[in-house]
């Protein structure tokens, strides 16, 4: 049986993105963001914008394709497709849905893309305010979990419980973005770095999460432009070759506001999701250069490196030091734009783009002669999502 295979097929030729800003301050419209950052990645790409004839988004993006087909002026929708479930957890599976379009001819030419202005509709990451519930919400907010830093908190604490992993590797994490962000100008939190003090005074949100285990909530806008390998070579920029993705979750993980209810709690749910990539990728832990890894919240990051077998759990407190996760020379140089935590939370389509940049050495904070280069959505949530991107030499 011939095997199926996205790996070396597709490739991602450009990337675009406005300027990031705190949430509420932007001042063009959502759908006037959305277009910008198009247009900046078929600028970079060199490629015409009537050209896009497909558009793949995630966690109910408001910008629906025909809209947006309709003022680029394209030639022909041939694709629109939307990963519902799992909020950034299918940033990577957005860019997979894009990826399979392209290699099995569906469409030529597909922007992925993702804005957000929390001004225009409302903050995004605000607890539910509503006289009644239902469904899986009905499970916990009786009990005073209305927010994702309380839905997710109980994971990471049970995970770090039964490894004995203490604060410090969570810390570790969050001063990685924080120093990466020093060297991006593009970054929310350029110029404003993080000492382990502060960190440590920083007020509890949900323990185990300090305030800067958490995201950012921040408007603006990005996207990609995935073609086909062969059309790419001929391109402005270096291609980025998708290796492989995968999207999904375990046994019985039913939702992301009621997954304390899986039987696996103190997981990420990368577990199967990270094998399947790797399988399609051919590509094993060891052979990754650098990582962009979600972070909704820090304790996240830790289950998902762990899932992703950068290290087993017992060896976090060893591995998650500082000098590891930073660039240039870290042995697993992690979320090197800055992150969600520190460039801006665009729903981990930054990490996508950065993962990218990582492969053309445009990065800010470049670590030496990439190959492959990973970026992951979502940890905790359902759907996650998670994809490799490698150079030509890594073909």
């Amino acid at each position: 049986m011939t095997k199926r295979t996205m790996r070396g097929q597709v490739a991602v030729a450009g990337i675009g993105e406005t300027a990031y800003y705190r949430h509420g301050k932007a001042t063009d419209p959502e759908s006037v963001l959305c277009l910008k950052a198009i247009l900046a990645a078929c600028n970079d790409a060199g490629i015409d914008p009537r050209d896009i004839d497909g558009f793949s988004s995630y966690s109910n993006d408001r910008n629906d394709p025909p809209t947006l087909a309709t003022a680029l002026g394209t030639h022909e929708l041939r694709y629109s497709t939307m990963l519902w479930g799992g909020g950034g957890g299918g940033g990577a599976g957005a860019m997979a849905n894009a990826a399979a379009a392209v290699a099995t001819g569906l469409a030529e030419c597909v922007v992925v893309y993702r804005a957000l202005a929390q001004g225009q509709f409302g903050r995004f990451g605000q607890g539910m305010r509503a006289k009644t519930v239902s469904g899986d919400l009905a499970l916990t907010m009786p009990y005073g979990q209305m927010s994702p830093a309380l839905w997710y908190a109980p994971k990471a604490m049970r995970f770090m419980y039964e490894h004995n992993i203490g604060q410090q590797a969570l810390r570790a994490i969050a001063m990685a973005s924080y120093h990466h962000a020093q060297a991006n100008p593009r970054a929310v939190m350029y110029g404003r770095p993080l000492t382990e003090k502060v960190y440590d005074e920083s007020r509890w949100i949900a323990e185990p999460f300090h305030l800067y285990d958490c995201c950012q909530e921040n408007d603006g806008a990005a996207a990609l432009i995935l073609v086909s390998a062969e059309r790419a070579k001929d391109l402005k920029q270096k291609p980025a070759y998708v290796l492989g993705a995968a999207m999904g979750a375990g046994y019985r993980v039913h939702s992301t506001m009621a997954g304390h209810a899986t039987p696996d709690l103190a997981s990420s749910h990368f577990k199967t999701v990270a094998r399947h990539m790797y399988e399609m990728a051919e590509v094993d832990p060891n052979e990754v250069d650098v990582v962009q890894s979600y972070e909704n919240f820090t304790g996240g990051v830790l289950m998902s490196l762990v899932e992703h077998g950068f290290f087993a759990p017992e060896e976090a407190m060893e591995f998650l030091k500082l000098e590891n996760l930073i660039a240039p020379n870290g042995k697993l140089p992690l979320n090197t734009s800055g992150g969600n935590l520190a460039e801006c939370y665009m729903h981990g389509l930054e990490l996508q783009i950065e993962a990218v940049r990582q492969i053309r050495g445009q990065s800010t904070s470049q670590v030496p002669d990439v190959k492959v280069s990973l970026a992951s959505s979502g940890p905790m949530v359902t759907p996650v999502s998670t994809i490799i991107f490698g150079s030509e030499a890594a073909l």
